[in-house]
């Protein structure tokens, strides 16, 4: 088990359990316990998770990993998908992208896209966007106009959040918006860990005329605590090949376009 899965794996027995002891972790992941004590002193630093006598217990932002550990996760299924997705954004568009390791693949896609980087002069496309990292890749792309939402930057997804990010795109009208979220069920929709992430990423969808919804296999048939987009609202769904087909099924009964990468 590669370091980023067993961090995450951490947190989600954390999560899910709300204590932990070292010699059980080490046990339950196949890692020495040397190797455990290492991962929750790290994790104990970064304010995830609080150490105890043999073990560690949770914190509020323990389901939350930070985007700089998620990076690693089903990382070629991410970037597939984030090409796909950037394929269907036409030249000259205005596309709304939220946070997310997948949606920052679909904003490098746009980035180097071979028909938007020849277009000349003047901006080929338009991103509004309310991720840091995202503007930041962006930002030294001249065919590309970035708009950067205002906003509260929260650490764990580098999204701005809050009424200054609300403001400004209550301004704005999108043709797509690209949401990427922790989970998307053929039922309920598309959901996110954090209240104030769905809010903004809400709006972002209710300005575009097209809401192209962006999970990889394992987000699917799942929700969380907070709803985006109920399954009605969502236009397309990018996912990749390993998903399951009567998921997809379910997808597409709901009127939902399938594409998988």
């Amino acid at each position: 088990m590669k370091r980023y899965e067993r961090l995450d794996a951490i947190l989600e027995l954390l999560a899910r359990e709300g204590k932990l002891d070292v010699e059980g972790a080490a046990e339950r992941l196949d890692a020495s316990e040397a190797t455990i004590r290492r991962d929750l002193e790290y994790l104990a630093e970064q304010r995830l998770l609080t150490r105890t006598h043999g073990g560690a217990v949770a914190n509020s932002t323990s389901y939350d990993l930070p985007l700089r550990f998620k990076s690693g996760r089903q990382s070629e299924a991410k970037q597939r998908i984030g090409q796909a997705a950037a394929a269907l954004v036409p030249a000259g568009g205005v596309v709304g992208i939220n946070g997310g390791t997948t949606t920052t693949e679909a904003a490098r896609a746009l980035g180097t896209r071979a028909d938007l980087t020849g277009s000349g002069e003047g901006a080929a496309l338009t991103v509004v966007t309310n991720a840091l990292n995202i503007a930041y890749e962006l930002a030294v792309r001249p065919h590309i106009k970035t708009v950067v939402t205002g906003g509260v930057a929260r650490a764990s997804s580098y999204e701005l959040t809050g009424p200054l990010a609300t403001g400004i795109l209550d301004r704005l009208q999108l043709d797509l918006a690209l949401l990427g979220v922790d989970a998307v069920d053929p039922d309920w929709g598309a959901t996110a860990h954090h209240e104030g992430e769905a809010v903004i990423n809400q709006l972002m969808a209710e300005r575009a005329r097209t809401v192209i919804v962006l999970a990889d296999s394992t987000k699917l048939a799942r929700k969380t605590f907070a709803r985006i987009r109920s399954i009605e609202q969502v236009d397309v769904l990018v996912t990749d090949e390993d998903a399951d087909a009567e998921v997809l099924a379910r997808f597409a009964a709901a009127g939902v376009r399938v594409v998988t990468a």
